[in-house]
Formats: C-alpha cells, sequence, structure tokens
C-alpha cells in the first residue's frame, strides 16, 4: 500500500494526544508526525519531513488562541487563507519592525517565486481569514490588543504556522493551516482553555476538508 499523499503536523505531543482522545485520522488518509512548538523548530522539522516524504500537501493541525471570541469562541475551528510572522525583525511594541520594514526579506525572489518577508498565501480549501504566528504568545490583553492594531485582519494567533508555511513554500509544497480556538489571546488563565474541544472541533473539520480531497 501506497504512503498517504497529507502530511499531518502537530505541534505538541499533547496536542496530538487530545486529537487521538477524539478519534485521530485514518493511516490511509494521512500521515501524522509532530512538528514541534515554535517557529523555529516547526520550520526546521517540515523541511526534514518534506525532504523524506515528499507529501502531496501539509496539513497543520493544532489550537490557537483568537483575537474575538465572540467571533470565534473557544471549542470552534477555523482554516485560514493566510499566515503572518511577528517577531522577526528589529525592535518590540510600538516600534517593533518586520522584514518588509527594514528591506530585508526572510526570503529572497527568484525566477520562480516572490520574495517571502511577512506573509504567506496558504490552499486550505474553504479557509477565511489571517493567521498571524507570533515568536512569543501574547500574555496579556494590551498585548493583545497591541497586534490586533498591528494587524487588523488577524483572526487567531499561533507559534508555528508561519514556519511550517515557509518551509511548505520554499519546497513548493501545498500548505493547509487548521486550528481549533482553545482560548482568547491574551489569556493565560489554563482554567478557561478549551483544548480537547478546540482540538475536537480542529479534527471535523480537517477531516471534511481531507475528504474533499481530489483522488
Amino acid at each position: 500500500m501506497s504512503s498517504p499523499k497529507t502530511l499531518l503536523l502537530v505541534p505538541t505531543e499533547l496536542e496530538l494526544a487530545r486529537l487521538e482522545d477524539a478519534g485521530g485520522f485514518p493511516s490511509e488518509l494521512v500521515q501524522v508526525a509532530v512538528c514541534g512548538f515554535g517557529i523555529a523548530a516547526a520550520a526546521a522539522r517540515t523541511g526534514e519531513l518534506l525532504s523524506r516524504h515528499a507529501p502531496r500537501e501539509v496539513l497543520l493541525l493544532g489550537i490557537a488562541g483568537a483575537y474575538d471570541i465572540e467571533a470565534h469562541p473557544p471549542g470552534s475551528a477555523i482554516a485560514f487563507d493566510a499566515v503572518a510572522s511577528h517577531g522577526i525583525g528589529a525592535g518590540e511594541g510600538a516600534s517593533f519592525q518586520g522584514p518588509s520594514a527594514l528591506g530585508f526579506p526572510q526570503w529572497p525572489a527568484s525566477e520562480t517565486r516572490e520574495a517571502i518577508s511577512d506573509l504567506v498565501k496558504l490552499q486550505t480549501p474553504s479557509s477565511q481569514g489571517l493567521l498571524l504566528t507570533t515568536c512569543a504568545a501574547s500574555d496579556t490583553p494590551a498585548r493583545a490588543a497591541l497586534l490586533r492594531e498591528s494587524y487588523p485582519s488577524a483572526i487567531a494567533e499561533d507559534m508555528e504556522g508561519f514556519g511550517v508555511a515557509l518551509a511548505c513554500q520554499l519546497a513548493e509544497t501545498p500548505c493547509w493551516i487548521v486550528r481549533g480556538i482553545s482560548n482568547e489571546v491574551g489569556d493565560r488563565e489554563a482554567s478557561r482553555w478549551r483544548i480537547p474541544s478546540a482540538l475536537s472541533a480542529a479534527r471535523r473539520l480537517a477531516l471534511e476538508l481531507l475528504g474533499a480531497l481530489p483522488e
């Protein structure tokens, strides 16, 4: 039997365990691997797995915080059409400058590819909105408000999406991202987080999207 053509990446063992508790994924549908916590580990691991398995597409699945939990409440799930990065550049807070502002792309243009600076477009079917990947998660409502002001179209915040998408872009492999909303961005009180229900919703959405794949 041939290997699945979809590589499903999960950032942490904790998220993977909760996805398995919810029912997991058929082995004939996807190949599941942990990509690591944070933008650096996720990018490095994704590059390694792309080289090893050459999948048709990559699906990143995990939890995220939402900037507006009335629109995207904990326990819901979102598929994104683009992912941006914050934290790579110079300065911090209101004085932060990203790669575009500094005049340095994160990856230069070539004859076949545009330069990659702050944002990567995704190919997730039935997708909506922008995911913001940060080097450090927002730890206060004030920090969340500052990022929302800087990225008004951002729906949610994670710590791996841009790294995975960048690795896929360089390998010319389609990248999908589905995140379950576990909390409000800036809320670090774990008792209010809804990790199992968020991942259950993300799993359902991922299975729905994967079911629409052509043979």
